[in-house]
């Protein structure tokens, strides 16, 4: 399954950090973060928990950019 979330980030480099960050949580197949649209796509592992993987990715992106924002 593959869904998009609207995020804040400041620059092309933050987003690529979060971008790897979120690649490495357990439960995710693949993920693109776009400084440009300001989007999230992340693709989950077909027996993942939505929510809970999620809230792994946040955890994640907002320790290497503490201050960006996943709207869930």
């Amino acid at each position: 399954m593959k869904k998009t979330y609207k995020i804040e980030v400041d620059c092309a480099a933050c987003a690529l950090k979060m971008e790897d960050a979120a690649k490495k949580v357990e439960g995710v197949t693949d993920a693109t973060v776009s400084f440009m649209t300001q989007k999230m796509k992340v693709e989950f592992a077909d027996d993942s928990d939505e929510k809970a993987v999620m809230e792994n990715v946040v955890k994640a992106c907002k320790r290497v950019e503490d201050d960006c924002e996943i709207y869930l």
